[in-house]
């Protein structure tokens, strides 16, 4: 199976909306064509629900209505987004909520390998290994949804990320409700060789533990009053921002001590004291220090795809539904990240994705009026 791109006498295929799409060929190959569960047809393929939900986060929709009333009366959505004869309300939002949620993760899984083997990592990330910044951020959901558990008179849903800061992309997710419990989430989102970069509310001794064990390793900051053990202390530079390094055994003995050795770090920035617990022992301390202030790059992450993206306006209630749109959302920008670098050489910028959007429809546009029709765009998975 291969995903084609079919013109009318146009050049859609160098254009941006094909330089777009174009890593999903390879992302959909292994994806099974979804077929309908009963005698009726389905009303639009995999294939259309993956290129309306890419498009719902491009174009920064409000809604599902918004996002179909543009398919019916805009003319690009219309010729180029929904499938050819439309899409009816309760049709997309069935879909949505019920189907197409093994083939989402596989063209996720797919795209993110693609993105890795494409992108390069940044210089100031080579020397420190493959970090994995790991966080939640919580999604405001409505009361309907009681799944989404948080508190009295709220529901929130959460999405516990691992994002990769040396490229810039996200890797593994999870999504809980909103009480779930970041901690275990953490042990989904790191692979072994891999170093988790974490904030103090993901500090457990037991799993400081079980990650070294595996094989994965972690920066860690933890609270200034941790109970620490000194078993060898490192010499620290006196002109250097750090205070503290030793190697020590955290917790309370007989309590919650580590059973293995963990190696602490203590510096100061603009009169803020860290506190950061690591098994990386290969690195400095001042390189250690530098690995934990670059988990900024997936607070920058979280905040650009809500703001931008849109990913957090929900059109589905359901678990089912709202990975739908997360996976979407991810997928949305794991394509705008190595359409950026391919293109422009650069990361993805809201001045390159504004940019994108004036072209596709400058492009439509120039080719409706050399041709006197509206060029069709038609992309699946059939030979």
């Amino acid at each position: 199976m291969s995903l084609f791109i079919k013109v009318h006498q146009t050049r859609l295929d160098v254009r941006s909306i094909a330089r777009l799409f174009a890593p999903l060929g390879a992302a959909l190959k292994p994806v099974p064509i979804l077929e309908s569960r009963g005698n009726r047809p389905l009303q639009m393929t995999f294939e259309d629900q993956l290129k309306i939900l890419v498009y719902y986060h491009l174009e920064e929709h409000s809604s599902g209505r918004h996002l179909l009333q543009v398919l019916a009366q805009e003319n690009f959505a219309a010729t180029h987004i929904a499938p050819p004869g439309g899409i009816q309300k309760s049709a997309f939002f069935e879909a949505l909520n019920s189907r197409g949620l093994d083939e989402m993760s596989l063209v996720y899984e797919n795209l993110q390998q693609q993105a890795t083997a494409k992108l390069p990592i940044a210089k100031e990330v080579s020397e420190l290994g493959d970090l994995i910044a790991v966080d939640g951020s919580l999604i405001d959901a409505t009361l309907s949804m009681h799944w989404a558990d948080y508190r009295d008179g709220a529901n929130k849903a959460k999405v516990h990320l691992g994002f990769n800061v040396g490229q810039g992309i996200p890797q593994k997710f999870t999504l809980t409700e909103g009480k779930g419990d970041e901690r275990s989430e953490a042990n989904q989102l790191v692979s072994a060789g891999q170093t988790g970069v974490y904030d103090r509310g993901y500090q457990c001794y037991e799993n400081f533990d079980k990650w070294q064990t595996k094989g994965c390793h972690f920066v860690c900051r933890i609270k200034a009053n941790a109970i620490k053990t000194d078993l060898r202390v490192n010499a620290v530079n006196p002109d250097s921002h750090v205070f503290y390094d030793a190697v020590v055994l955290l917790g309370t003995e007989g309590i919650n001590q580590t059973k293995q050795e963990v190696r602490v770090v203590g510096y100061q920035i603009e009169n803020i004291n860290y506190w950061v617990a690591t098994d990386r022992f290969d690195l400095t301390a001042e390189q250690i220090a530098s690995i934990y202030k670059l988990r900024w790059t997936i607070e920058s992450f979280f905040g650009w795809w809500k703001r931008h993206l849109r990913v957090y306006h929900l059109i589905a209630r359901s678990p089912h539904g709202l990975m739908m749109q997360i996976l979407a959302g991810l997928i949305s920008y794991l394509l705008l990240a190595i359409y950026c670098q391919e293109q422009h050489g650069e990361k993805v910028s809201i001045r390159r994705v504004r940019e994108l959007c004036c072209n596709i429809r400058n492009e439509a546009a120039e080719d409706a009026a050399a041709t006197g029709v509206r060029p069709p765009f038609i992309f699946n998975l059939k030979e």
